[in-house]
């Protein structure tokens, strides 16, 4: 998961890079995920040939949907947001993801709080503290910090780059809520489509076209698809093969093991790489109340994935004992047995651990 943050850190830096030199940025996002789909449909064809249930008309509007979410609208309002501001600014905003999805999941009834509870209480000041300090970012720039390189090219001292600021700050918590969102409509897609490889490829696919024609609508002048072998052509590639197809894998993997908050509790460390990286090679500037601001954000953060921790975890066999006890009630009270010659039904054998992947 370390080694994973240093993946997006990088991403973020050479991505930045390669907008300053005149890259679109929506036409990055229909090349990254085409990359993507191309390193993820393989593996899906055949890790899930014998597993994968059938693509129902409900779940293709989900995919659909899912593919607006998180590869366009994301996706564009971030890179958006980032050029107006800066790479390690913008890495600083992803740690309120968790706090917006604990929002949007109890307004879906996928999360519920009770106040008699330390640990619910602490998901709630969590999010209020991680909310705080996004404020904090936003509407106070302070000083800029000396101990970072100060040979920043870009207008952000001055008062249009003021503005841009505030507007790159409004698009980046924008393109938070979109992830956030993503990831509960991904939760409840899974129930009915679970096949993560599958969901992946498909998304990514259906992400490219609909990308493809977000950039059509935005853009005018067809020369910008063209793309040389420059610092474009490596950071999409960069882009698709790390960040969208080995961390998804990696993910996935880690969030099945350990719960999606123990995923989450990585990404500061990603707004530390971006910020040593951003001002070695972006030159960029850290001011007080990004730093202050990001502070507030991590100690919410991790003050969520506290009371989160403290939750029990519901485990697949503990669904099926649940299952079994109504199951045998009603049985019971309609003068039925079914099962085995001892009037007893044997469970089926159960692995695993169901956890909402928010």
């Amino acid at each position: 998961m370390v080694l994973l943050q240093i993946g997006f850190a990088g991403m973020y830096v050479l991505t930045m890079f390669s907008f300053k030199r005149g890259m679109s940025i929506y036409v990055f996002t229909v090349y990254r995920h085409v990359v993507a789909t191309l390193v993820i449909a393989p593996f899906a064809l055949l890790l899930e040939r014998d597993t994968r249930p059938k693509l129902t008309f409900r779940v293709f509007l989900r995919i659909a949907m899912l593919a607006f979410l998180e590869p366009v609208l994301d996706t564009d309002l971030y890179n958006v947001g980032m050029k107006y501001t800066t790479a390690t600014f913008a890495s600083a905003t992803l740690n309120t993801i968790p706090a917006i999805t604990f929002i949007l999941a109890l307004v879906f009834r996928l999360e519920s709080v009770n106040i008699k509870k330390v640990h619910s209480v602490a998901k709630v000041i969590g999010t209020l503290i991680t909310f705080l300090g996004a404020m904090v970012m936003t509407f106070y720039k302070g000083h800029v910090l000396a101990f970072v390189s100060s040979h920043n090219n870009n207008n952000n001292n001055h008062g249009e780059g003021e503005q841009h600021w505030v507007i790159g700050t409004v698009l980046l918590f924008a393109s938070c809520i979109a992830w956030a969102a993503f990831f509960i409509l991904q939760a409840l897609t899974l129930k009915e489509y679970p096949a993560e490889l599958s969901l992946t490829a498909l998304m990514c696919l259906m992400g490219s076209v609909e990308g493809a024609i977000a950039t059509l609508v935005m853009e005018n002048n067809m020369s910008v698809w063209k793309i040389g072998f420059d610092s474009g052509l490596l950071s999409v590639a960069y882009s698709g093969v790390v960040c969208s197809g080995i961390a998804y894998y990696v993910q996935g993997v880690v969030s099945r093991e350990r719960g999606p908050f123990f995923v989450s509790a990585f990404s500061p460390l990603c707004m530390i790489f971006t910020a040593f990286l951003g001002s070695i090679f972006l030159a960029e500037t850290l001011h007080l109340g990004s730093i202050l601001g990001a502070i507030l954000i991590v100690f919410g953060l991790y003050t969520l994935v506290w009371g989160k921790s403290k939750e029990p975890l519901l485990t697949t066999t503990a669904i099926a004992e649940d299952t079994f006890l109504e199951e045998t009630k009603i049985n019971v009270k309609d003068g039925k047995t079914s099962g085995d010659h001892n009037g007893r039904r044997e469970l089926p054998p159960t692995t695993g651990t169901y956890m909402l992947n928010c």
